[in-house]
């Protein structure tokens, strides 16, 4: 809704008010509804407003309140204001204006720096205490909207950006070598494993979860909440299971329908997104307001390669969800032209840090570039399903059954499944043994492991000691957690913070550059701590996997979707495919990119060396999935962000 920033002058004398000017022309490339500062002889305060809301359309703020000698810069959309209303006793009358801000000052004054526990939604925030000469903020459980600092014996300056702060005359642009190796160390989409760093050394960030205090010259950052699994909820019967989600799943979709423009979704052909589409469409239709939906397919000349169990282009069953939930304006755009080579730059800008998500990249920013110019405010999405609404592994599940001796159950539960999904008994009880007894992998390896190689030059890794750093988290030298399964993984996405960190800086820094907030529904807090409350029969039975999500869509969406067990919809198949009228350019910076010394320093040059002499002709799209190809491409994105520090 916001860009937000500010300064703390901690020391003798009074503040350089120019040093907030500077802050802010940083927003300048954003687009604004409204820009605005506050200040006093200590504190600067600024908001680059987006309107979201209704309650945000011309809102003061920076607010400053009078009586309570207390400042607000927000970035926020708080989800539970109704709860919030109640428990802070607000008045019927008070209540359909006031902003977010106020609500957010409000639940301050009341719990004090505890607030942040009480409250659902996306938010960065800062207040300033005059009384208690206090600077608190926090950022939400998730870490939706990014919030950076830096902090001297001098000044505290805090930004939604990191560009700004770096135009500070006392904060050095100086690249982060600890930030660095945990990005090259961990595998898959995460950057770091300390969520406090950056990829500058003078810059951190408030983590998600934590609030940050200011005080006696002093900050000190804390975790104010911890997402695991709360007492079991017991229910009668699977149809109460199914009635209760639908009311915690509505009422989520319900509050982040609140925009003041209009309101999209993306949308494939699967169940997460279908599901907040048609939960979404039932409520916008009561109002009778349109809901938009962004849909990306390959292009016309792409030619599917992936397995049959597997499909590039979804638009059959996105065609289906449209028709059966109606009252769509349904949009569709295979972004012509557009590849994940050519987006490196922009995307660079877009992060202000490298990022491994390429495969990607090109349709993940037009859906905003095309949410934008249907003057959509909220654009929904369902990417955090997996591990809420529709989480449900079936062989995982049937290990269980197995650990615990429940022949008869296993022997039905198996039965119904290969009816649905059909495939080797034999099989499927080899990968269930597997699973419940891991000790047969260590005697009897079943050769399927793929082994990609790692980002990280080994002398680097060595120097800083990212992987004594990884043992903290349970993390070995393969870059991910050691002995895991499902189960284990679900418990550590909620519990470890930092792999929230980069899809949500992406979604953040988007939403400031198009002016309109992602949001999602399966990512609320009352959904994850209701999914997490349910026994593990409600996510699998019958056969089923994904059961309650496949349930509670019933006369939501149609069967084809609802329980499709066969079929699973692939983005991004296509990013070699649209790479190769590019190629020659292409080969010739990773050609460069194993030569560079200054990169090399820092990325393994042993693997590249490989990886570009595997490199024959031109690629065919079916390297898509190459893991050769793919670490070049994400050491190529690293070495273009290292040179912007020459």
């Amino acid at each position: 809704m916001s860009a937000i920033t500010g300064v703390f002058h901690l020391g003798k004398g009074v503040l350089n008010d120019q040093y907030g000017h500077v802050l802010m022309r940083g927003f300048l490339k954003y687009p604004a509804d409204r820009i605005q500062t506050w200040h006093s002889d200590k504190v600067f305060l600024g908001c680059h407003a987006q309107w979201i809301t209704p309650e945000s359309a011309c809102e003061q703020l920076p607010f400053y309140d009078f009586e309570r000698k207390c400042a607000i810069t927000a970035d926020a959309i708080i989800d539970n204001r109704i709860e919030l209303f109640e428990r802070l006793q607000i008045e019927a009358s008070q209540r359909k204006y006031m902003t977010d801000s106020e609500i957010l000052l409000l639940s301050y004054y009341k719990w004090g720096e505890g607030a942040p526990k009480f409250l659902v939604g996306d938010f960065a925030f800062m207040i300033w205490d005059q009384k208690n000469n206090r600077l608190f903020g926090a950022r939400d459980f998730s870490g939706s909207r990014t919030l950076y600092y830096h902090i001297n014996s001098e000044n505290f300056a805090f930004c939604s950006t990191i560009e700004p702060l770096l135009s500070l005359p006392f904060v050095q642009k100086k690249l982060n070598e600890d930030w660095l190796a945990d990005y090259l160390a961990v595998s898959g989409m995460i950057d770091a494993v300390d969520s406090s760093l950056t990829p500058y050394q003078t810059i951190q960030q408030v983590p998600p979860s934590h609030s940050i205090t200011i005080e006696n010259n002093k900050a000190s950052v804390k975790r104010y909440f911890y997402s695991t699994q709360g007492k079991r909820l017991k229910l009668n019967s699977d149809g109460e299971y199914v009635e209760a989600f639908q009311s915690v799943f509505q009422e989520a979709i319900n509050s982040r329908l609140r925009t003041n423009r209009n309101v999209g979704s993306q949308l494939s052909g699967g169940l997460d997104s279908g599901a907040v589409v048609a939960f979404a469409a039932k409520k916008l239709q009561s109002e009778r307001k349109p809901l938009h939906t962004f849909s990306y397919f390959p292009p016309d000349d792409f030619k599917d390669f992936t397995p049959k169990y597997l499909l590039a282009d979804e638009r059959p069953y996105i065609k289906s969800t449209v028709e059966y939930v109606g009252g769509l304006t349904d949009h569709y755009d295979n972004f012509m032209g557009k590849d994940s080579y050519s987006e490196i730059d922009d995307f660079l800008d877009v992060m202000e840090m490298p990022y491994k998500f390429f495969e990607n990249s090109f349709w993940l920013k037009g859906m905003f570039e095309n949410a934008f110019q249907e003057n959509i405010g909220v654009l929904l999405n369902g990417d955090r399903g997996n591990f809420s609404v529709s989480w449900g592994f079936p062989l995982e599940y049937y290990s269980i059954l197995l650990k615990r001796l429940k022949w008869f159950r296993l022997n039905q539960e198996l039965l119904q499944y290969q009816r649905s999904v059909g495939g080797s008994r034999k099989r499927n009880l080899q990968y269930i043994a597997r699973i419940a007894f891991p000790i047969i992998d260590r005697v009897i390896p079943d050769g399927t492991s793929i082994k990609i190689p790692s980002l990280i030059n080994p002398a680097f890794a060595e120097r800083t000691k990212v992987y004594s750093k990884f043992n903290e988290y349970g993390i070995d030298q393969s870059g991910w957690y050691s002995n895991t399964n499902i189960f284990f993984e679900r418990k550590k996405h909620f519990e470890d913070i930092f792999q929230w960190n980069a899809g949500n800086t992406l979604t953040s820094k988007l939403s400031l550059r198009y002016s309109l907030w992602k949001r999602d529904p399966t990512n609320d807090l009352r959904v994850i701590r209701f999914c997490l409350s349910l026994p593990e029969n409600q996510y699998v039975q019958n056969g089923i996997d994904r059961a309650l999500i496949r349930r509670g869509t019933e006369n939501y969406l149609p069967d084809k979707i609802r329980m499709n067990q066969r079929i699973r919809g692939v983005q991004g198949a296509d990013w070699v495919h649209r790479m190769i009228p590019k190629w020659n350019l292409i080969k010739n910076e990773l050609q460069q990119l194993g030569s560079d010394d200054c990169a090399l320093e820092y990325l393994n040059g042993q693997a590249i060396k490989i990886a570009l002499l595997k490199l024959e002709g031109v690629p065919r799209p079916e390297a898509a999935t190459d893991s050769n190809l793919k670490f070049l491409m994400r050491s190529l994105i690293v070495r273009r962000f290292l040179k912007r520090f020459d």
